[in-house]
């Protein structure tokens, strides 16, 4: 049984693959599969941009798919940059310039009013055009420059207290553990299991 992660983000797919370990299942990704899809993510929600990703994988391969839309929601900036966190500095902007962007906005910002939330919203898909949801969040404050120099996107902004570290100075476990991404993978498992034994009885795999 294998399922697909429909993403093409290095960062996203390294935390993926260590998400599921000794599942019971493969993970391929579109690599493996020569699969190249553009996917205009075009919805309002995360959800349904993670719908349109995980059905268009799905279809496209026909295996039961995983694709996931995540965000950071900063208070003060009233949830920006949410949806479009990971084009929020423009097209061709990567990780840097938006944290860049992101920390020019905030520049006269006291600390007690950088509260922020990352929120990840998983949806499963089947090639019947089934879909399911899983979602996690985290909360935290964001820094006045980055710091660590693992992860990827906000990671190295995105302070948590009771740690005394960002997100980008975890370790792998441990974000995995804490983070929008792993909390939101713990709550898909099962959906993802229940579909693979479904899929498998009406030997469709």
């Amino acid at each position: 049984m294998k399922l697909l992660l429909a993403t093409s983000n290095r960062g996203k797919l390294l935390e993926l693959q260590r998400l599921f370990p000794g599942s019971g299942f493969g993970l391929v990704t579109p690599a493996d599969l020569n699969l190249e899809l553009e996917v205009v993510e075009n919805g309002m929600t995360y959800a349904e941009n993670a719908r349109l990703k995980a059905l268009a994988f799905s279809r496209a391969s026909g295996l039961i798919t995983l694709a996931d839309d995540s965000g950071l929601e900063v208070d003060v900036l009233g949830g920006e940059p949410g949806i479009q966190s990971a084009r929020y500095a423009g097209e061709g902007a990567d990780d840097r310039d938006r944290v860049a962007k992101l920390l020019t906005r905030l520049q006269d910002v006291p600390w007690e009013k950088r509260t922020a939330h990352f929120r990840c919203v998983i949806a499963v898909a089947a090639p019947n055009d089934r879909v399911d949801y899983a979602e996690g969040s985290c909360d935290g404050i964001i820094t006045f420059e980055p710091k660590g120099a693992s992860g990827f996107g906000y990671d190295p902004v995105f302070y948590f207290p009771e740690y005394g570290k960002t997100m980008a100075e975890l370790s792998m476990e441990l974000k995995n553990r804490i983070s929008h991404r792993g909390r939101a993978a713990v709550a898909a498992l099962p959906v993802i299991e229940r579909m693979l034994k479904e899929a498998s009885n009406a030997g469709t795999l």
